[in-house]
């Protein structure tokens, strides 16, 4: 029988960015809206259609935002299959950049303030 532990929200952020420290997971995202009703085919699809990039490429996490801007989304390949992630804030909004309909990689740092509801749209460059 498998035990699963259920962790907090906390420990489940902190998780997400260990893996992106630790495994220098490259972090792009998805500038403009995306529709979160799309599940791991819609966003790979995505990927591969809008912004012609490769949706298997290891160590590459992908976030889309919807226009609810209190949720994202984020799609990480993992060699053996598609790691689907959600997160939601409680209170308050990200920060996400919507002027184009472009994948922009971003730092982990940026990755960081991003998660933190912090505003990164004045440190991108295309």
């Amino acid at each position: 029988m498998i035990k699963l532990n259920r962790i907090s929200v906390s420990e489940a952020a902190q998780a997400m960015d260990m893996t992106v420290e630790e495994f220098k997971v490259k972090v792009i995202i998805a500038v403009g809206y995306t529709d979160l009703r799309r599940g791991i085919e819609g966003l790979a699809t995505t990927v591969k259609s809008k912004y012609h990039l490769d949706p298997h490429e290891k160590n590459v996490l992908f976030l889309f935002c919807g226009s609810r801007s209190d949720r994202i989304k984020g799609l990480l390949w993992e060699g053996d299959g598609f790691l689907l992630l959600n997160k939601r804030l409680d209170v308050g909004s990200f920060s996400w950049p919507r002027t184009t309909d472009e994948a922009i990689q971003i730092t982990r740092e940026r990755y960081k303030l991003l998660m933190g509801g912090l505003s990164i749209v004045a440190g991108i460059h295309k």
